[in-house]
């Protein structure tokens, strides 16, 4: 490996390893900003918390990684021009495309990595990532009381809380409702004040209760005539303990039942999902049309030229019968007719379902593809675009890699929209986005190959002044 090579690695590996962690960064904390009422205040132990990060940044590889490499390498050509050692390289007698040989490598390689990880590993994140969010959206609250509402939290109990001071722990006006087998609310307890903990295992909160009056109504006996009868006694202080044990863990969702969504599935899952849907699409077609042309047989439907001379169910004459059977005979006519309609309208349905699952397939398919396709086209651009506007650092590189890389995602998933909804051939909307930024990619490594001042706001300015000058002179 030559000196020069070396030094350009050395250039690139540093600002791409810190822009990789910084957008991870961004975009895990994207994930807790949409996440964190979910999160929040269920009782999680801290290990369930770090899990649900890992998997979401596993998740975020595939949009991180694109955004590095352009960000990475319009730092790195950027750093090289500001510093002029990109004039000194060319002055060696080597070509900016020679100076960019190495770098390509390495994005080729990562390139490599992102496809083996976009079909190994990120399926299986997926599936854990998405089993255990889903888990945890469905886990109840550890906000057992919250002001004002009726909370039914602990099972056989609906209590309410008027008012909370800052602590979250002494609590006013306090309503307490017990329930029966029936789910009928037999006893009643108020109280005005009280105290909400835990005790030290964590398995029961305790509510100390001060102030209070509880109701109890007593079911009669039908054996004596005994009616129902309702016992009133005021309390200075007592307590009531709940069990909140089962709220602490979390209930696990068996993950087999996510395995059927397209993020789930890597290359030859998707391949086999698609020749299965293809299958029951012909077979569902097939069917479709032997029932159509069975009822076709069976109403014995004319052409616009003929006419119904008899009836299929008696063989008489629809003339000859008589006005209740021929009032009959159309009303069992119209209820067949829109038997076969309805039939016809949910095979209907399910055809079109199954042709979006589908393009889905097809899309999810192509995807894995383009991620590392994406990551090569965006360094056609960074590379080129560094070395023309000559900056480093995180100022200008971080503004227009964000611009570019937007358009890229914005092209990305306007195009697989359309190819789920069928807009747009599944690859054509999988591959849009990359066939409109490489042509782009090829025209700025073109002039930054060229020396093009493509950026400089000077040449710009002295070509507007011309272009004023000659309309004031005319």
């Amino acid at each position: 490996m030559k000196k020069i090579h070396l030094l350009l690695l050395k250039s690139f590996i540093r600002p791409f390893l810190v822009t990789f962690l910084i957008v991870m960064f961004v975009l895990l904390m994207l994930f807790l900003f949409k996440y964190i009422d979910d999160l929040i205040g269920k009782g999680f132990e801290w290990y369930i918390i770090m899990e649900l990060m890992m998997y979401a940044s596993a998740t975020n590889v595939a949009m991180a990684l694109p955004l590095s490499v352009l960000l990475s390498s319009i730092m790195t050509y950027g750093a090289l021009g500001e510093n002029y050692e990109l004039v000194a390289i060319k002055s060696a007698g080597i070509s900016l495309r020679r100076a960019m040989y190495p770098m390509f490598v390495v994005v080729f390689i990562l390139s490599l990595a992102a496809f083996a990880f976009s079909d190994y590993m990120l399926p299986k994140a997926n599936l854990k990532y998405y089993s255990l969010l889903y888990d945890a959206r469905q886990q109840k609250s550890a906000n057992f009381l919250p002001e004002g509402v009726f909370s039914n939290s602990f099972p056989g109990y609906s209590i309410r809380v008027k008012k909370k001071d800052a602590d979250g722990q002494t609590l006013h006006d306090i309503m307490i409702y017990s329930k029966n087998e029936q789910g009928n609310n037999t006893d009643v307890l108020i109280a005005r004040e009280g105290k909400m903990y835990r005790t030290p295992n964590g398995n029961f909160l305790v509510l100390k209760l001060k102030d209070g009056i509880k109701y109890t109504e007593t079911a009669g006996s039908s054996t004596f005539n005994v009616r129902e009868r309702l016992t009133r006694y005021r309390f200075k202080a007592t307590e009531q303990k709940f069990d909140i044990s089962g709220l602490k863990t979390i209930h696990r969702t068996d993950e087999s039942e996510f395995k059927t969504a397209f993020q789930m599935m890597n290359l030859r899952q998707l391949k086999d999902y698609e020749q299965h849907s293809r299958r029951q699409l012909d077979s569902g077609i097939r069917t479709s049309y032997k029932l159509v042309t069975a009822y076709i047989k069976y109403f014995s439907i004319p052409t616009k030229s003929a006419k119904v001379k008899s009836v299929p169910a008696t063989g008489k004459n629809f003339s000859d019968l008589n006005i209740n059977e021929q009032l009959s005979t159309v009303a069992n006519a119209s209820s067949e007719v829109r038997s076969v309609q309805d039939l016809l309208r949910n095979r209907a349905d399910q055809h079109q379902e199954l042709i979006k699952k589908i393009r889905s397939s097809i899309a999810e398919f192509q995807s894995k593809f383009t991620l590392p396709a994406a990551c090569i086209a965006l360094f056609l651009i960074g590379a080129p675009l560094g070395a023309i506007i000559r900056k480093g650092g995180l100022g200008l590189p971080v503004v227009v890699s964000v611009v570019f890389f937007l358009i890229f995602y914005i092209i990305k998933t306007i195009g697989e929209k359309s190819a789920k909804e069928g807009n747009v051939s599944p690859i054509v909307g999988s591959w849009i986005a990359i066939a409109i930024i490489t042509p782009i990619g090829i025209f700025l490594s073109y002039k930054a190959a060229t020396d093009s001042a493509l950026f400089d706001m000077e040449l710009y300015k002295r070509f507007f002044n011309k272009l004023i000058k000659k309309k004031v002179e005319s």
